[in-house]
């Protein structure tokens, strides 16, 4: 969600790769309890999907990002054995709001507490585009989430958010896992997090995933630990979180937009998540 200024990227990450021995998962999470091996064609499963589309702020989205997500197959599509999320330069308007660019923004319609959470995918590899694979708690109370107050109603950062895996529109080479959160106890605004290199991320499948219980939570890029986060009583990460995939434009994580940006895409080939 990320609704402030995020400066970690040049001052509050705490932590890198280089701070932890490569370590393997413990593979202690075995019962899947959710999945899409993206096996249909044509739109995303609206069984298991949501699309996010309705601007949170003011006309548009957090972050200064410059897209409407929208919820057509332009934007994401499957195909081939995977889920495609597509960023299209293009004019769009949205209830009297108008961008010129488009991608989408899926959130999973199942929420969990706890487990391994997996998901295959290749990267874009334009600059100013800015990828996520998240959670946020599914108390929070933001426009057009899926559950609405069924879980709770509260604001970011108190619901608590998990950022699986990010990528910067100017750093292609690496990637970033890191947490935002509301303490429960002061509700001051807190956050950590981790960078890891990852080569050949456009190019090639990598395995971004996230182990968590109610001792702590883990982000891994395939058998590279990237971050491991206390899960402490004055964190809201021990109740219901939901996985969201989308691809930013621009903003304060995807920077500058080249002026020869046409489109690019975010691919998915499976998202699993174990308990």
């Amino acid at each position: 969600m990320r609704i402030l200024i995020l400066l970690f990227i040049f001052t509050g990450l705490t932590s890198s790769n280089t701070d932890f021995k490569n370590k393997k998962q413990d593979n202690k999470f075995t019962n899947l309890v959710f999945s899409d091996e993206f096996d249909n064609q044509g739109s995303p499963d609206d069984q298991k999907w949501h699309h996010q589309v309705i601007p949170p702020n003011n006309g548009g989205w957090h972050n200064d990002e410059l897209q409407h997500y929208t919820n057509r197959e332009e934007n994401s599509f499957v195909s081939d054995g995977s889920l495609k999320i597509k960023a299209i330069k293009e004019q769009y308007s949205y209830n009297g709001s108008t961008k010129e660019y488009t991608s989408a923004r899926l959130n999973t319609k199942f929420a969990f507490t706890y487990g391994r959470a997996e998901v295959r995918a290749k990267l874009p590899s334009d600059a100013g585009t800015w990828p996520a694979i998240w959670t946020l708690g599914a108390n929070v109370n933001e426009t057009g989430n899926y559950f609405g107050d069924q879980y709770g109603s509260v604001g970011w950062p108190l619901c608590g958010e998990i950022d699986i895996m990010e990528q910067t529109g100017w750093d292609k080479g690496s990637t970033i896992s890191h947490f935002h959160w509301g303490d429960l106890n002061t509700e001051e605004y807190m956050d950590t997090g981790g960078k890891t290199t990852v080569p050949n991320a456009s190019s090639e499948y990598h395995i971004y995933a996230m182990e968590w219980d109610s001792e702590s939570i883990k982000t891994y890029v395939d058998d590279t630990l990237v971050f491991e986060l206390p899960n402490t009583n004055d964190k809201p990460y021990n109740h219901e979180h939901y996985l969201i995939l989308n691809i930013a434009i621009g903003g304060n994580l995807g920077g500058d937009v080249p002026s020869g940006f046409t489109e690019d895409t975010f691919e998915i080939d499976y998202v699993r998540i174990y308990q």
